[in-house]
């Protein structure tokens, strides 16, 4: 069938200020499941950007050749506020100045109306439960946007999604490995995703905190599977949200691997005919949140690593240095946990307090506790 493209528009922010989405839909010629992507919703990690367009146009060659079943979408930007937002010359894409809000927090979470709605009619069939459930969710999304900007953002990106069999949102770190967030419940079924994409770090939680996009998705289900255990209901959205490495791997090539492996995900999902989806060649690892460590810089200085990302490091290893301009003196960063050093921070002067290295471990760390795990910065 024909791509359809669909513009939704923002409240006006400003006389002659209004932006708008795109949202490409492709509807396969055989029924099947829905997926939703959607590209840098924190604006300023452009290579989400890139990889969507490469997932145009392999999704209209495979649209063309009637390889597709069920409903893709793919919102190529799913930012258009924060695509705007420079500060002398600096893009600033994470947070909408003028709330100081994250763009990916705070999304709606409709789990009591939904909870509320389904419960006298929730039965013994599992497949009749996902329906009413999804039924319920579309119909206690708000009639009207709000009048507030971001809030109608995040309000119309949900509406797009909250359906959806399949949710993936596409970001990138300061510098890091490729990797994902994936909610603790659907480990190891989402094995698949990180083989497809070659992700050897894989973070899970059942609540990170915040209500970021993907567990906005995806974190009701289980919800409600634990407030209604006397009826099957599985976790029907699949939602994930992938780092595509840092910021600055924004490369032809790189955009069109990563393509590659979602179009192979999204084929062993039942959404692409005519393709195999990847075998792994070993199974994938994952790390509970709780088991990411978060090094922060214990003063202001310059950081001079002397370890690469994708290293495999023991407690105690020394990482690199922070250098004190004034001094001269030369703090050692040194790993606090075993695991594998996956992000750092970018730029290269660190403040006192800032996050400056992640290290993704196996074992639970004390001073990570459930329900702030992710970064708010």
């Amino acid at each position: 069938m024909p791509l359809l493209t669909e513009t939704l528009t923002l409240p006006a922010a400003g006389p002659g200020v209004t932006r708008r989405l795109t949202v490409l839909r492709f509807l396969g010629q055989h029924p099947g499941p829905k997926a939703y992507l959607q590209a840098a919703v924190h604006a300023d990690e452009i290579p989400a950007l890139l990889v969507a367009q490469q997932l145009r146009e392999q999704l209209s060659v495979l649209d063309a050749a009637g390889c597709l079943r069920g409903e893709i979408i793919l919102v190529p930007y799913a930012n258009p506020i924060g695509l705007t937002q420079f500060l002398q010359g600096w893009h600033l894409g994470r947070f909408e100045l003028d709330s100081g809000q994250n763009f990916n927090r705070g999304y709606p979470d409709l789990y009591e109306p939904v909870a509320a709605a389904v419960a006298p009619h929730l039965g013994a069939d599992a497949a009749g439960n996902v329906a009413l459930i999804r039924a319920a969710l579309r119909a206690a999304l708000p009639a009207g946007l709000p009048t507030a900007e971001n809030a109608a953002l995040k309000q119309l990106l949900y509406g797009l999604s909250c359906d959806a069999d399949v949710v993936l949102d596409l970001h990138c770190d300061y510098e890091a490995t490729l990797h994902t967030y994936i909610g603790t419940p659907l480990w190891p079924g989402a094995a698949d995703l990180a083989a497809c994409l070659g992700s050897r770090v894989n973070l899970l939680a059942d609540d990170s905190g915040g209500e970021a996009f993907d567990e906005a998705n995806s974190r009701l289900w289980w919800r409600l599977a634990a407030r209604f255990p006397q009826h099957p209901i599985p976790p029907a959205c699949f939602a994930a949200t992938v780092e595509l490495r840092g910021e600055r791997d924004v490369d032809e090539t790189l955009a069109t691997r990563d393509a590659d492996g979602l179009i192979r995900f999204l084929a062993g999902r039942g959404f692409v005919d005519g393709i195999a989806p990847l075998a792994p060649a070993a199974e994938p690892q994952a790390s509970l949140l709780e088991a990411v460590d978060s090094l922060e810089a214990p003063g202001p200085g310059v950081l001079s690593w002397s370890v690469p990302l994708g290293a495999e490091v023991r407690r105690g290893d020394r990482l690199g240095e922070l250098i004190d301009p004034e001094t001269g003196e030369r703090s050692p960063i040194l790993a606090r946990n075993d695991g594998l050093l996956f992000a750092r921070r970018g730029h290269r002067w660190a403040r006192p307090g800032q996050w400056i290295a992640k290290i993704a471990g196996r074992d639970k760390l004390d001073w990570r506790k459930p329900g702030a795990l992710l970064s708010s910065r």
